[in-house]
């Protein structure tokens, strides 16, 4: 069967929307370091639109985004046979929608040849520089947001400047070459699930400079801009299905497929250092806080997610909406945004809570999206800090009831062990994997398992880990999921929080 591309557009079925614009008119005005499936299926569609609606004019119409793949080649090697182009799968209950992207132009592998990423970076027509890189992408602690100076790829680029692999290091080099022009910086849009994520970037970034070279620093502190954002769509992992029911539906194969649900939002920090995009007439939303939209999001979304995630696993629920049509789950999940995310929330000026909540569940319960648990369930230790700790942090300091956020992180704790309540070994896909199941095998007794995971510096900041009430929380739920299970918790969980 042939390949999406260019050449083969035309042979699509007309019901399978595709770029209403000139493509070769477009110049490249974005760089986007880590192009996994969200930002095709988010960031790219958004632009996409963009220059759909301005395909007439020149001011709007150089774009055009230059992807980049730092860990693996995969996905130049999937998309750089197409044109770039790949198709968005937008899954709705019963129903599906097709269309072709083509805001993508180029799509490299850093490693490569970082110089001539560097370049490109560094090229005037680059305004933007933007991420996905997820949390670990960013050489911090999680749990104290500050650059960890001993991490392998920051040591490198200190050492080899000018051939950087990790993403502080590709920024600061390309920043450097931007000042030594006599140019101004591009700026640096980040997209990740981190909490200010845009100033915490910031942050990683002087502490960088400042130890290669404190002149940039001070340059990059005045005229650099790194807005926050949030981003929200459901992207599950494209999995061979996926390809196949394309593929028969395109009569072209597609190796960039990428799955979402209809639901999209971005909302973004109107803190610019030169043009950028109209997002908004795609449906963007620029603020002048998003602090108030990521703290929803992370604590509702995120959280619910990361609750499922481990303890549906356990409980050998494959995916989020098999999980969520349990009935004692979809309550545990509803109580824990009721009765403990919820209050913790200063909520932004439009916000309709209540009717956020109940869509998260109904997005949740798609039944077409098969969003895996153990998917989600990836890089626990860089997630647990902003999803679960910042919030039980919060309820512990008000002294109220945390059983939920507890249960929460014993699941967790319950899955880093690397057995699954069948006794069958769990491909645990973590940064930290190694050393959290030598924890738990070191001392299998619950209260020893939740003693050594606590002292991770990395997720459990010391004066949290002393506490003596989370302690005896976490060792009650974890001696719960470990001897009856997690069916059995959760239901014991409810009764408790009904009587």
């Amino acid at each position: 069967m042939k390949r999406l591309s260019e050449a083969t557009l035309d042979a699509l079925p007309p019901e399978v929307a595709r770029p209403a614009y000139d493509r070769t008119a477009c110049g490249i005005g974005i760089v986007h370091l880590g192009i996994g499936a969200f930002h095709r299926a988010h960031q790219a569609v958004y632009t996409d639109d963009v220059l759909a609606r301005h395909a007439a004019s020149k001011e709007h119409r150089d774009w055009a985004i230059h992807g980049v793949s730092l860990r693996g080649p995969g996905v130049r090697d999937q998309l750089a046979p197409q044109n770039a182009l790949y198709c968005v799968a937008e899954r709705g209950p019963g129903e599906e929608k097709l269309r072709v992207v083509g805001a993508v132009k180029a799509v490299t592998f850093a490693p490569e040849s970082p110089e001539a990423l560097i370049e490109r970076m560094a090229a005037p027509q680059t305004r933007i520089v933007s991420l996905t890189v997820t949390e670990k992408g960013y050489c911090h602690d999680p749990a104290s947001g500050r650059l960890r100076p001993d991490h392998p790829d920051i040591t490198h680029d200190l050492a080899n400047p000018t051939r950087p692999r990790s993403v502080p290091g590709l920024l600061i080099a390309a920043l450097a070459a931007r000042r030594a022009a006599g140019a101004g910086p591009f700026t640096v849009l980040t997209c990740d699930n981190l909490p200010h994520n845009g100033r915490l970037l910031r942050g990683l970034v002087l502490e960088m400079a400042v130890a290669a070279d404190p002149a940039l620093a001070e340059w990059i502190a005045n005229e650099g801009r790194f807005p926050s954002t949030m981003v929200d769509r459901i992207v599950p992992a494209t999995t061979q299905e996926d390809l196949d029911r394309a593929a028969q539906r395109l009569g072209l194969r597609d190796e960039g497929l990428v799955v979402a649900e209809p639901f999209r939002q971005w909302v973004i920090e109107d803190d610019f250092a030169a043009a950028r995009p109209p997002w908004e007439e795609a449906g963007a939303q620029l603020v002048r806080d998003v602090a108030p939209y990521e703290e929803m999001k992370l604590r509702l979304l995120n959280g619910s997610h990361s609750l499922m995630a481990y303890l549906g696993y356990l409980a050998g629920f494959e995916t989020i909406s098999a999980t969520i049509a349990d009935a004692d789950f979809r309550a545990l999940v509803r109580a824990f945004m009721d009765r403990e995310a919820g209050p913790t929330l200063t909520l932004p000026a439009d916000a309709d809570l209540e009717g956020y909540k109940s869509a998260l569940i109904e997005r949740f319960a798609n039944p077409d999206l098969k969003h895996r648990t153990w998917q989600i369930a990836m890089d626990g230790s860089q997630k647990l800090p902003q999803r679960l700790l910042a919030p039980l942090r919060q309820r512990l300091a008000a002294g109220a009831p945390f059983d939920i956020l507890a249960l929460a992180v014993a699941a967790w704790m319950r899955y880093v062990g690397g057995r699954d309540e069948t006794g069958a070994e769990i491909d645990v896909r973590d940064p930290l994997a190694a050393r959290l199941g030598a924890a738990c095998a070191a001392d299998g007794d619950p209260a020893g398992m939740v003693r050594n995971l606590l002292e991770t510096r990395e997720i459990f900041d010391e004066d949290l880990a002393a506490d003596p009430r989370l302690r005896e929380a976490l060792t009650a739920a974890l001696d719960s999921l470990i001897t009856r299970g997690s069916r059995a918790t959760v239901a014991a969980t409810l009764r408790k929080l009904e009587s």
